[in-house]
């Protein structure tokens, strides 16, 4: 478990998932902050929502980012320089060939989407060719899902808990495995562009 970033990181990742919860807007808005026109990497999001509210994320980000962003449709391809979040009140799933599923199975952990179906999907579908993110929120969703990922090979990244607006996600994902990075947001952003080096090389 690192606290502080590698001068450089050379992992081929495919593609990059990303969970959060309380304060995961902001959270996410620093950590995408300012990405390149160029970006290569698919990104697929869960943040957990209110079941019965209409979800602007993708609306947002498109704004705020120069890259494509979508709200995941059942069987839509993943694409390049992509960013993809889960709609509210479904799980959100990747297949092996690397395809989104949605399902109306019971929340985990409360939640639906749930972070822990997406990473694990994920993880099976790009074994260590994965990174996942966790970032802010109230509850233990994630903790597994990036265990899974670890166990899969992939890269796993945790937003530092003292910096959380609510430590106790990323505070369990540390307490499942020993992450690869526990950094603060701005070097989370760091290690994202540093995959993405990596991945056009």
């Amino acid at each position: 478990m690192r606290r502080q970033l590698r001068s450089s990181v050379h992992k081929r990742v495919d593609a990059v998932v990303l969970g959060a919860s309380a304060g995961g807007i902001d959270a996410l808005s620093v950590l995408l902050h300012e990405l390149p026109a160029t970006w290569h990497i698919p990104m697929a999001v869960v943040l957990h929502l209110p079941e019965e509210h209409e979800s602007h994320l993708a609306e947002i980000f498109a704004q705020r980012l120069p890259i494509a962003v979508h709200e995941a449709l059942d069987k839509m391809p993943l694409a390049t320089g992509t960013l993809y979040f889960a709609p509210p009140g479904y799980h959100l799933s990747i297949e092996r060939e690397r395809s989104f599923s949605l399902s109306c199975e019971p929340p985990v952990l409360f939640s639906r989407p749930s972070i822990d179906v997406l990473m694990a999907s994920a993880a099976d579908a790009y074994g260590p060719a994965l990174a996942g993110f966790l970032l802010t929120g109230a509850n233990e969703d994630g903790a597994e899902g990036l265990r899974r990922i670890h166990l899969a090979g992939g890269l796993t990244a945790v937003q530092e808990p003292k910096e959380a607006l609510i430590p106790t996600m990323p505070q369990a994902a540390i307490a499942r495995h020993a992450p690869d990075y526990v950094l603060p947001l701005r070097e989370l952003r760091t290690l994202l562009l540093q995959l993405e080096a990596a991945h056009e090389h």
